[in-house]
């Protein structure tokens, strides 16, 4: 996820969290990076690269990025995060309907 801002130093603004679930092995999503700037550029590069679903919700990745990296979601953002997986299993084909 990102959250990027205008400006001449947007890439200063810019904040990128990486989460990851995979369904049957994981209890619950997991933050694998979160950072700012630079960081945040190179996690988004990466994600790019392979190919990985991108989503700008700016008031969510500023939730997110107070978890530290390695650490499950709490429950208390389940809700947030369930609507995102949701979004990447519909662009991926993975659930019915018009994504398929």
């Amino acid at each position: 996820m990102a959250d990027s801002q205008d400006g001449n130093n947007s890439y200063m603004h810019k904040r990128a969290v990486a989460l990851r679930y995979r369904l049957g092995k994981d209890t619950s999503p997991r933050v694998t990076a979160s950072g700012r700037g630079r960081l945040a550029e190179t996690i988004l590069k990466r994600a790019k690269e392979g190919d990985v679903p991108l989503l700008e919700d700016p008031d969510l990745v500023h939730l997110l990025e107070k978890i530290p990296v390695g650490s499950e979601v709490p429950p208390q953002l389940y809700q947030a995060v369930a609507e995102v997986l949701a979004y990447i299993y519909r662009i991926n084909g993975r659930m019915g309907g018009k994504g398929s």
